[in-house]
Formats: C-alpha cells, structure tokens, sequence
C-alpha cells in the first residue's frame, strides 16, 4: 500500500487485506489480530486508516473489537466468498448491502401500503422464478434482482427505482454472491432464503407497512451475514398474538 491513495481507498484495501487472511485461516476466530499499530506499520498506513478498516470489519460482524484488549476474528467468511466476489470491490459490495438494508426496507413499506394487482403479479412471478431455479439448481441471480425491482416500482416513487438502478452492478454482485454461495452449501439454506423472499411479499399483500419494513430489513440483513460467515442463524420471527 502506498500513501498516495485517498484514506477512504486505503482502507477498502487494508479491509480486504484482513478479510484474506481470515478467510484462508491465518487469523482464526477467536484468536487476536496484530494490533493498530502494527498493522499500521506492516502496510505503510495510519492509525485512522486501520481504525475505520477493523470499524467496518466489526460492523460486518467479522471481528470484534474489545477496549483496552484489542480485536478478535469473530466469524472466517467461506473460502469460495473470495472466488466469486469482485476482488478490490469487496468494501464497496458491503457497503451496498448496508445501504440497501436502509433503502429497501422502506421501499417494502411503501409497496405495502401503494402495491396494485399487477405489482403483486409481478413479485409473484418473479419469487415463482427464484423457486424455479432452486429446483433446477440454478443461481436464481435474474429472478432475484426482479423481485426487489417489482417492490420498488410498487413504491409509485421514480426515485426508489432510480436508486435501485442506479446500485445495480453492486446489486448484481451482491446477490450472485450470495446466492451461489448458498447454493454451494445446501438445499435448505436456499430454501431458507425462499422463505425470507415469501415473508415480504406476504406482508405486503397484507398491506402492513411494519411487517414489510422489517421483513425486508431481516432479509437483507441475514444476506449480509450469510455472505460473511461460515453459517448463519436466521432471526426468529415475533410469535404471533
């Protein structure tokens, strides 16, 4: 690494610089990384460099950063996470789930409150496109990017669909990520992923803006993580009263 570059760009790097070692085993969770300065040393960086690189690997929930102790690798990503995403992209992938998580949630409320029949077609044909690949053993990448871009025309709101549009090779990215990555796995982590894509679109035949809000936020979210760990525990849903 060189100085020369903007921090904000040394850090993406610094950020997948750990995220390899991780990933190939070399730090191991539970064990401690080296500490800020001497990353800062081994990479010709600053302190605030490496700071805001282990802040955003904390916030994916990859390390865990403990006061006056230092940061311990919490979750080793899958080895094939490095095989399919896009090397130098990888910070900006994650960011893109992060913004998405906030973005699409609240699409989803307002689909739910604004969606017409034919909206309702359209994200049933295209969940019934997602349920069609995990029986044919496909990806499903196409049918997934239409199920989001059918909520977000159900906004009524231009910009929802501008916004998506505008993300849509990070988005791309992201989803053929994760769902080959759950495709590797098995069979009921797909199905598992099915249902998460059901849970919203139920909540917005309802027209309950809350439970589409949250079920899109939960969605996302377990996406993210399931990018990022060896295995991840869906959120359980509120019982009903």
């Amino acid at each position: 690494m060189t100085n020369g570059n903007a921090p904000e760009r040394l850090a993406d790097q610094l950020y997948e610089k750990v995220l390899a070692w991780i990933v190939q085993g070399a730090v191991r969770p539970g064990e401690k990384l080296p500490s800020e300065a001497a990353l800062g040393r081994q990479f010709n960086v600053s302190r605030p460099v490496v700071r805001e690189a282990l802040s955003r690997l904390q916030a994916d929930g990859v390390i865990n950063c403990r006061r006056g102790s230092g940061s311990y690798v919490q979750h080793r990503p899958k080895r094939e996470f490095f095989d399919l995403a896009p090397i130098g992209g990888i910070a900006d992938l994650m960011r893109c789930f992060e913004y998405r998580v906030a973005v699409e949630a609240a699409a989803a409320a307002l689909a739910a409150t604004r969606r017409t029949t034919q909206d309702l077609q359209a994200i049933r044909q295209a969940l019934k496109g997602m349920a069609d690949a995990i029986d044919q053993g496909r990806v499903g990448t196409e049918a997934d990017i239409q199920f989001h871009q059918a909520i977000a025309v159900a906004t009524k709101n231009r910009l929802f669909e501008s916004t998506l549009a505008s993300l849509a090779d990070y988005t791309q990215a992201g989803i053929t990520v994760a769902r080959n990555l759950s495709l590797r796995a098995n069979k009921q982590q797909l199905l598992r992923v099915q249902q998460e894509h059901q849970i919203i679109l139920d909540a917005i035949v309802a027209q309950d803006a809350d439970a589409a809000r949250d079920a899109m936020q939960t969605h996302l979210s377990n996406a993210r993580i399931r990018i990022l760990s060896d295995s991840v525990e869906p959120r359980e849903e509120e019982p009903e009263t």
